[in-house]
C-alpha cells in the first residue's frame, strides 16, 4: 500500500527512491481494527437554533434572488438601449469618429513609413552604385596590372630572343663555346659559394 502510493505520486523521471507518505484507503478495504465496533452517533441538533438557521437561510435566498433579478433587468435594459435605443445612434457616431481618426492615423503612419522606405532604398541604391564603381575600378586596375605584366614579359622575351642560338649565329656560338669552356661540375657550401670545382683539362 505505502509503496504503491509512492509510485503513484513520484514522477517516472525521478529515481526509484521511496518517499514516506500516507496513502488513502480504498472503498473495498475493510475498516480498521480499532474502529470495527464503532457506531456513528448523530450530531445533536438544537431545535430552536435549527429554526433560526432555516429562517435566515430563506431570507438570504430571497435577498440574493431579488438582487440577481435587479442586476439582470439592468443588464437587459442597457443592452436594449445600446442596440435599438437612444444610445445606438451615439455609439454609431462614436464608432464612425473612431474609425475616421484611426484611418487618418493609418494614412499618416503609411506616409511616414513610405518616407523611411524611400530613404532606405535611396541609400541602398547609392551604396550599390558606389560598390559597382569600386568593383569596376578594381577590375580596371587589375586589368592594367595584367597588361603591364604581359608587356614586361614580352619585352623580357624580346631581350632573351637576342641571345637565342639560330642558324645564322650557330657557328659563332660554337666557336665562343670552344674558346671559353665552362665546368659545371662543382660543389656548394652552406652559404652558396663554390667550395670545390673540377678543373678542365
Amino acid at each position: 500500500m505505502w509503496a504503491g502510493c509512492c509510485r503513484r505520486l513520484l514522477p517516472a523521471a525521478l529515481p526509484a527512491r521511496l518517499v514516506p507518505c500516507r496513502g488513502r484507503k480504498r472503498r473495498t478495504d475493510p475498516p480498521a481494527r480499532s474502529k470495527a465496533e464503532r457506531l456513528r452517533v448523530p450530531t445533536p441538533v438544537d431545535p430552536a437554533e435549527l429554526l433560526v438557521v432555516q429562517d435566515r437561510y430563506r431570507h438570504y435566498v430571497a435577498v440574493v434572488a431579488a438582487l440577481r433579478g435587479e442586476f439582470k433587468e439592468a443588464l437587459l435594459r442597457r443592452r436594449y438601449e445600446e442596440e435599438v435605443g437612444s444610445l445606438a445612434e451615439e455609439r454609431a457616431r462614436t464608432e464612425s469618429e473612431e474609425h475616421r481618426r484611426l484611418m487618418e492615423f493609418n494614412q499618416r503612419e503609411n506616409q511616414r513609413v513610405q518616407g523611411l522606405r524611400d530613404e532606405r532604398l535611396r541609400q541602398e541604391a547609392e551604396a550599390e552604385a558606389q560598390q559597382k564603381h569600386q568593383a569596376a575600378a578594381s577590375r580596371e586596375k587589375k586589368r592594367a596590372e595584367f597588361l603591364s605584366e604581359r608587356e614586361r614579359e614580352v619585352l623580357q622575351l624580346q631581350e632573351e630572343v637576342k641571345s637565342f642560338i639560330t642558324l645564322e649565329n650557330l657557328e659563332q656560338r660554337i666557336e665562343e663555346a670552344l674558346d671559353n669552356p665552362q665546368s659545371y661540375n662543382f660543389a656548394l657550401d652552406k652559404e652558396g659559394r663554390v667550395a670545390k670545382q673540377t678543373v678542365l683539362q
